[in-house]
């Protein structure tokens, strides 16, 4: 067993339980303090929360990771008083998001005076072992993400400075792709920095159904996150199809699932009119009510399906090391 951090303090691995590895009950994009036309409501995001919690009990959950960076919206008392309030397991999170959405300026700012790797490493290995800021709650969790194409000067720094803060403090990491672009170089860059491959879920790999691009975040023994089920722009059934492939190769030992879905925004940047749409939307019981049966269907087994919230999430927070991948399977 491991020690895990939750947002109310430690508990053993052995007690997750069924777990979503990527929700959010906040996001505010930088910037979001400036629409005071959309006035924050934590009352209000409570209820919400409560609410969304109770639908994941009665599914069977225990506990799920919001990995929310410090620089979009991450809510600290928010989760207190949610987890408090549900006896419900949350684990949040220390780092910061891709440049392009995340709060970048700050940062380049100050790079233009100074290497800032060792001031983020710091910020990140306080907030694991003294908390984020004067609350007190420790992140279990380290969080990095990259956009497309490229990783840029600003993301290199905060993925050096996660490593250093994993290597510190013992802390896994998960990580943000862009449709499920760079996962591999994802895993290349925090290796060679000295993160072991299975203290590693590089999310949102089902954004692309390239099998390549899974089979080698899989072979290089780094977690792959189907965590986006339910948003529309990939169809789920792709995901499915994606999914089923990385299981009959034989690599389902190292898939944790979720839906990324944001249940209160921060100064919400949606459009009015597409509000009820986007709630409606971005609920985190699809992978229950719509992806197990389709996976059910295209042969995956009752075990296998157990998995990807019961298993995988315990021998990744417990930092087992992951064996080769295992003979190819039909499915």
């Amino acid at each position: 067993m491991a020690t895990i951090q939750t947002v109310t303090g430690p508990i053993d691995s052995a007690e997750l339980g069924r777990t979503l590895m990527h929700e959010h009950l906040t996001v505010g994009y930088p910037g979001w303090d400036s629409a005071t036309d959309e006035p924050w409501n934590p009352v209000e995001a409570k209820a919400i929360c409560v609410d969304r919690i109770a639908e994941l009990q009665d599914l069977g959950y225990s506990t799920l990771i919001d990995p929310c960076p410090g620089d979009l919206g991450r809510d600290p008392a928010l989760l207190v008083e949610v987890a408090e309030a549900t006896g419900f397991n949350i684990v949040c999170a220390a780092g910061l998001y891709k440049e392009h959405e995340g709060g970048a300026a700050h940062w380049q700012f100050r790079a233009r005076f100074e290497d800032v790797v060792g001031p983020m490493t710091d910020l990140f290995v306080g907030e694991l072992t003294d908390g984020i800021g004067s609350t007190g709650v420790r992140p279990g969790m380290l969080k990095v993400g990259t956009g497309t194409e490229a990783v840029t000067d600003h993301e290199q720094r905060v993925f050096a400075a996660a490593a250093a803060a994993s290597a510190a403090t013992g802390t896994p990491i998960t990580t943000h792709t862009e449709d499920g672009q760079l996962g591999p170089t994802q895993v290349e860059i925090l290796t060679a920095a000295g993160v072991d491959p299975h203290r590693l879920v590089i999310g949102h790999s089902c954004g692309t159904t390239d099998h390549d691009t899974h089979m080698a975040i899989a072979g290089a023994g780094a977690y792959l996150g189907f965590d986006r089920f339910g948003i529309p722009v990939m169809a789920d059934e792709d995901r499915v199809a994606s999914l089923v492939k990385v299981v009959a190769a034989g690599a389902g030992d190292r898939v944790v699932v979720s839906h990324d879905s944001v249940w209160c925004w921060k100064g919400n940047p949606w459009p009015k009119a597409l509000r009820a749409q986007a709630a409606a939307t971005m609920v985190p019981t699809v992978f229950d009510a719509k992806i197990v049966p389709m996976l059910t269907d295209a042969g995956v087994s009752d075990e296998q399906i157990r998995a990807f919230t019961w298993d995988n999430p315990r021998r990744f927070f417990a930092g087992e090391p992951l064996g080769p991948l295992g003979p190819s399977e039909t499915a």
